[in-house]
This record gives structure tokens, C-alpha cells and sequence, in this order.
């Protein structure tokens, strides 16, 4: 299939047979599970999982189901589901069905997520006793970090937000305990930025962007002032650093969070917003063991299907959490029983019995994507990850239409492992040297997604890279100091770009990493034309999900 340039439209989609019966037995039907697979997958969700109702697609470009022609390069937003992952999602429908006709849905349901749980620990090497709380986004999981902060600091603490202008759309609403949609994933109707009841509270927003379109100097210093600005008036404080950003920074730096815990401890709770997962599992292990919680997703870099969030609880900070005894009302509305790792069972006696089907098989197709990556030898990925690094890198240096966002990787350490490499390549469009407009940037980001060799004409060289679709990052925007706003596409590499490269063949792996550059020359040469030929005028706009 090709797509054709069309608009989308943004609704709510939710399963109607997840709604409670009174039928004297299970709250939740076998039948539920005999939906369509396609709808199942898109279900459980807020409005950003919704499809267009004419191109089938999410507001990012992705469809429910694989489409395999349609190269992707846009794991920081959202990757179309893989054929891997979508037959894996199947399977695991078909076996809970299985198991449903000898227990009730919900504790067959239930047994399924903590099995989860150990596969996800098993991938990441994780310790047995760091505690995993699924939720349906990364957004949801703020919320749920939110709830789990004021029980262990036992006040409602201020959140200071390291990156507020590179995280998440909601994270400005989750941060100081707000909806951040018009409905929530069990399908309650909220208003948007209106108070989660017990949740409200106030937030302080850190901007990563300095000068010239680089990571700002004093991001550190910034950090610190925040902190002991908030300590003075008798508040504690949730930290949500940032590893890594859209733009794929990390801060602030060690030796801030070693200044931190010297100067204030148990005072500050920090909660690590790894949703991109473009972090060493050694590094993901060192904030466990320094108490922090970790925000992650099975998207973004591993390559899931939008949306599945996850809070990793360090092992220290469980026993507290199961002991909580006043429970912020408006949690309810974000979480089910079977969300709670099993050996919190006060805390999940309070919740209902509420399975998300959608939020479930999305991450058991994520956890297929994951075992795949990390089942290739850690020297192949990281050697993948450099070479593809190097190309896209020279490249974009040598497109007189791109001008790359500068890297903030920092100084590379142990920790990083295959990630002390890029792998989000962030660039400005340019036309005559001068940065394109913000509504150009997004037609653009739109026009790849579709065939354009009609709008694009020219010789049939140039019809034939119009008509390819390719998903990259959406567009990021920036407003440097004392600078007119701007937007940036991203290349992005993802974790399906090593499975696909892998192979014992040394000489195959090597063709399997060219194919992949050449497929990212081939996206280059496209923006090249629809900033040549003015083409994007074609484009009908995506009001949902534009910068």
C-alpha cells in the first residue's frame, strides 16, 4: 500500500466490550478477547492511539497492523508494529484465551502480567526485586511516578522537570498532577489540564535549549538553584531528569545527582525519564541502585507499537509503597489491579479488577522487538549503532539543505555501552542557508509519509524516490535564546535497524548495514526534492499532532 496525501482526524477509540456486565461472574467477557486483533491493539489507550478513519493510521503516521513497505525512521515518536511483533501479539491472544477456559479472565489475565514482568527483568538484567508498573504511556506512568513519589517522600512534593521543552507534550499537565488528555485510558471522560483529585500540585519547567541550538551550559547549576529554592519553603522535591531527550540529551550531569544526594537526602525522590530507552542496561541499572525510579517505554527506541509505559521501582522503595494508606482518588482512573506488581498487595487490593487488553498485547509485542535486540551479540550492536552513527553524520553534513542540531551526548563512559554512539539525528531545514518556516517543516515531515511522485514530477529517477514512504521523528520545535522559533526533523536509528542488520555472515551483516544507509540516503534525497520543487503545498495539515 501507498499512501496517498490525505488529512487525519483524532478520536477516541475504546473497546466497548471492556465495559463492566452484571452477569453474576467475570466483570470482563472471554468474547472481549475475539475483537479484531487490529482493534484490540489500538484500544486501552487516550485519543493519540486513534486511527484516521480513512487512512487507517495514528496521528504518527503508524498503522495497527505491519506495513513493511513503509520505511521507518521515526522510533523517537512512534514505529509502525513489525510482522514479528504483530504475530507474537497474536499468539499471546490466542494463549490467554487458552487459559481463560479454566480460570477467570482476570486472574488468567493477571498471572500473564507478572510473567511479563520476569521476561521484561530477564532482557533488561535486572535484579528479581526491582518492582515493574505497566501502564498504558509513558504519560501515564508520570502520573503513576507522581503517585509513588508523594507516598515516599509522605508530601506532595514539586515536581522540577529536567528537559520541559524536550519530554512529552503532557508532561506539562502530569507534572503538576493533571489530565493530560480529554480521556483517560479506561475510558473515563476528564478535562484536559483539569486537577487528578490528590494529584494537583506544582511543577517547576528546566529547558534543556541554550544558545545557538546547543544544550545549555548551566543546565546543572539551574537544577541545583531549583532544588534548594523548593527545600527552603518546606517542600519536597520530585526530580524527573532526563536520558534521553527528543533530541537525545541526557542531564543533568553525575556529579549533579552526587551534589544532590550529598546536600539533600530524603528530600528529593528523582524519577529518571528514560522513555526514548537510548540508555547501557548498565546505566539503567545505576539509577535502580541509587534509589531512582525509571520512566521507559517499549516503543520509542526498542520499536513497539505506540503507546506502553513502565515504571521501574527500585527494590529498596517497595515495601513502603505496599504500605500506603491514604490513596489519591484520582489514581483509580489511571490504573487496574493487574498494572501493580503482585507482591504490592495492599496497594492492589484498593484497585479494580480492570484488564487493558490494548495496553497489554502493545507491550507484548514490545517485549518481542526487546528479546530480539538484546538476542544479538552486544559487540555487533554496538559496532551497527557507530557505523550507522558515522553515515548519517556525514550525510547530513553534506546536504546543502540540512543543518544538524548539535550532539549533547557528552563524554562517553563505561555506562553507555552501544549508546555512547547517536542515535537520534536531529537537523533544520534549510533554503538559501535560511532555517524553512515551522509549517513548511511539518508538510515536509507529512509528505514523506506519502507517495509524492505525482507532485513532484520531474524524470522518473526523481518519481521514483517522490513515491517511497518513510516515517522520520515529528517535528521538535525549538526556540533558542534571543532567536526566532524553529523546527527540526529527526533521523532516528532503532533497535529493528540492528535485528535486521544482524547475521553470523560478516560479509552478509555488512551488505544488511549499507542497504540501511542507502535506504537513509534515499529519505535525504526525497527532502531535498520536496524542498526544491515546493511540493509540500500538497499536504493537508494534521492539526493533532503538529509542532
Amino acid at each position: 500500500m501507498r499512501r496517498k496525501p490525505s488529512g487525519m482526524s483524532a478520536g477516541a477509540s475504546r473497546l466497548s466490550g471492556q465495559e463492566p456486565v452484571s452477569d453474576g461472574g467475570s466483570r470482563y467477557r472471554l468474547r472481549d478477547l475475539f475483537t479484531p486483533l487490529d482493534t484490540l491493539l489500538v484500544s486501552g489507550g487516550d485519543p493519540r492511539l486513534a486511527l484516521d478513519v480513512r487512512d487507517r493510521v495514528n496521528g504518527y503516521g503508524c498503522a495497527a497492523s505491519p506495513e513493511p513497505e513503509i520505511w521507518n525512521f521515526a522510533s523517537s515518536t512512534a514505529s509502525a508494529i513489525s510482522q514479528a511483533a504483530y504475530d507474537r501479539a497474536a499468539l499471546a491472544r490466542e494463549e490467554l484465551m487458552h487459559k481463560c477456559l479454566f480460570d477467570e479472565v482476570e486472574i488468567a489475565f493477571d498471572a500473564r502480567c507478572e510473567d511479563m514482568r520476569d521476561e521484561l527483568r530477564g532482557h533488561l538484567q535486572l535484579s528479581a526485586r526491582v518492582d515493574i508498573v505497566f501502564s498504558p504511556s509513558g504519560t501515564d506512568s508520570q502520573l503513576h511516578a507522581l503517585f509513588l513519589a508523594r507516598v515516599l517522600l509522605g508530601a506532595p512534593p514539586v515536581t522540577i522537570v529536567v528537559g520541559a521543552d524536550q519530554t512529552g507534550s503532557g508532561t506539562i499537565h502530569t507534572a503538576r498532577g493533571h489530565h493530560f488528555s480529554s480521556m483517560t485510558a479506561s475510558g473515563l471522560a476528564v478535562r484536559k489540564d483539569g486537577a487528578v483529585a490528590g494529584l494537583a500540585g506544582a511543577s517547576v519547567a528546566l529547558p534543556l535549549l541554550g544558545a545557538g541550538n546547543a544544550m545549555r551550559a548551566d543546565i546543572d547549576a539551574a537544577v541545583l538553584d531549583a532544588i534548594e529554592a523548593m527545600i527552603a519553603q518546606g517542600a519536597p522535591v520530585l526530580l524527573q531528569i532526563m536520558d534521553a531527550s527528543k533530541l537525545g540529551w541526557r542531564a543533568p550531569s553525575a556529579a549533579c545527582l552526587d551534589e544532590i544526594a550529598r546536600r539533600w537526602p530524603r528530600k528529593v525522590q528523582i524519577v529518571v525519564d528514560a522513555c526514548q530507552a537510548r540508555l547501557g542496561r548498565r546505566r539503567l541499572r545505576s539509577y535502580l541502585d541509587r534509589g531512582y525510579m525509571v520512566l521507559m517505554s517499549g516503543s520509542k527506541f526498542f520499536g513497539g507499537p505506540a503507546f506502553s509505559g513502565a515504571v521501574l521501582v527500585p527494590k529498596g522503595l517497595s515495601r513502603s509503597l505496599d504500605r500506603v494508606e491514604r490513596i489519591a482518588p484520582g489514581i483509580f482512573d489511571y490504573a487496574g489491579r493487574c498494572d501493580w506488581p503482585m507482591a504490592w498487595t495492599a496497594l492492589r487490593s484498593r484497585f479494580e479488577r480492570r484488564p487493558n487488553f490494548g495496553q497489554w498485547l502493545r507491550w507484548e509485542a514490545a517485549l518481542a522487538e526487546i528479546g530480539r535486540y538484546y538476542a544479538v551479540p552486544g559487540p555487533f550492536r554496538a559496532g551497527v549503532l557507530a557505523e550507522l552513527a558515522a553515515g548519517i553524520d556525514s550525510m547530513i553534513a553534506l546536504s546543502p539543505s540540512l543543518r544538524p542540531v548539535p550532539s549533547a551526548i557528552g563524554t562517553a563512559g563505561a555506562d553507555d555501552e552501544e549508546f555512547a554512539k547517536t542515535t537520534i539525528f536531529p537537523f533544520i531545514l534549510l533554503r538559501d542557508g535560511k532555517p524553512v518556516s515551522i509549517a513548511e517543516t511539518g508538510a515536509v515531515h507529512r509528505a514523506l509519509a506519502c507517495d509524492m511522485s505525482e507532485a513532484i514530477g520531474g524524470s522518473a529517477a526523481d518519481r521514483q524516490v517522490a513515491l517511497q514512504c518513510c516515517l522520520v521523528g515529528q517535528p521538535v520545535r525549538l526556540e533558542p535564546q534571543d532567536e526566532a522559533p524553529q523546527a527540526v526533523l529527526r533521523l532516528c536509528v532503532g533497535a529493528r535497524h540492528v535485528t535486521e542488520a544482524w547475521s553470523p555472515d560478516v560479509a552478509q551483516a555488512q551488505r544488511n548495514v549499507q542497504d540501511i544507509l542507502d535506504r537513509i540516503a534515499h529519505v535525504l534525497v526525497k527532502i531535498e526534492l520536496l524542498l526544491d520543487r515546493g511540493a509540500v503545498a500538497a499536504v493537508p495539515v494534521n492539526s493533532a499532532h503538529e509542532v
